[in-house]
């Protein structure tokens, strides 16, 4: 089965074909970066403009790439939600209209499942059960993935996101937008001088807490800022970023001990920080085996959607065609 996959939940305009959920056929995605770092952060408005002039180019260079045309498609997926509601709309209109006119079936598609997704285009041989981590700019999600879209929600954030305190403590220390991967290149430089917390919550909670450690973060700023001090920004990166690994290691570690899972899979974009790769992989030795996507697939991207549409179309009941800004994982 060939499925088209249209990703426009935030500010990347993603087209995807991918060839029974595993296989990329090709895989275009049209970035705004440059145009929301004037602002810090992404405009909605301006996210919702740029999709509506990104789709038709890159859905044309995905079926060049491909080789393919829209006769050869057999199935069409786009992001539902979570997301901006006005990008959503783009995809999800996009998709519906080409359903309409071709009569190819069309499903929407939950973006974090297709986040998990993106584990079965990286590694093609993995197989549900395993538990899931998925960290990204909005979500913080501990799952125990029984089949490809059945799952058991054990864990998620209470406040920030791990994602989001990223972008919040990189922008109150000065470092450009995204910050996630800007924090995890300078940590590289830095040493854990700055004692940050571990927010664990209530004992045998897999829930995640990160808005204590951002405000510690904020107080350690404002009091180098009172005294006059100079702020070590590569050291306070990796106390951060250790203090965020930490908490994500252990948690996600303790829920697969509890199920006797072996199999650790991480997504989202966070999952593509070097050091909470590196922190599971140590973690696990020989006795875990831990997946991530590639960094490409780890962030938002139609190839994810595609294969998440495919999954979802397998399973079969309502294609689920409606916008959700707020849908989640349970």
């Amino acid at each position: 089965m060939i499925s088209l996959g249209i990703e426009t939940s935030c500010d990347d305009t993603g087209v995807a074909i991918v060839e029974d959920g595993r296989k990329i056929l090709a895989n275009v995605l049209s970035s705004q970066i440059d145009i929301h770092r004037l602002f810090g952060g992404v405009v909605p408005e301006i996210a919702s403009r740029e999709h509506l002039s990104n789709f038709l180019p890159v859905l044309d260079t995905v079926l060049e790439e491909s080789g393919l045309s829209l006769e050869d498609i057999d199935l069409i997926g786009a992001t539902r939600g979570p997301g901006l509601i006005g990008a959503l709309l783009v995809g999800l209109t996009a998709g519906r209209s080409l359903s309409l006119a071709t009569g190819i079936p069309f499903v929407g598609v939950n973006h974090l499942q297709g986040h998990i997704c993106a584990n079965y285009l990286t590694h093609p041989q993995l197989k549900p059960p395993f538990v899931a981590l998925i960290v990204s700019g909005g979500h913080s999600y501990l799952l125990h993935v029984t089949d490809y879209l059945d799952y058991s929600l054990y864990g998620k954030t209470r406040d920030d996101a791990a994602g989001e305190a990223f972008d919040k403590v990189a922008r109150a220390m000065g470092l450009p937008y995204p910050g996630g991967p800007v924090i995890d290149r300078l940590a590289k430089e830095g040493e854990e001088t700055y004692k940050l917390p571990r927010v664990l919550l209530e004992e045998n909670s897999y829930d995640f807490s990160f808005s204590g450690l951002k405000t510690a973060v904020l107080n350690e700023l404002n009091r180098s800022k009172q005294m006059g001090e100079e702020i070590r920004k590569a050291d306070l990166a990796r106390s951060f970023q250790q203090a965020v690994v930490d908490v994500l290691v252990e948690k996600t570690y303790r829920l697969a001990e509890e199920l006797g899972e072996r199999t650790i899979v991480l997504a989202g974009g966070v999952s593509a920080n070097s050091a909470l790769k590196e922190a599971m992989v140590q973690r696990g030795g020989e006795e875990y085996k831990i997946y991530a996507p590639t960094p490409k697939l780890s962030t938002d991207n139609g190839a994810m959607i595609a294969s998440a549409a495919y999954f979802t179309h397998l399973k079969g009941g309502r294609p689920q065609v409606f916008a959700d800004p707020n849908l989640g994982l349970g």
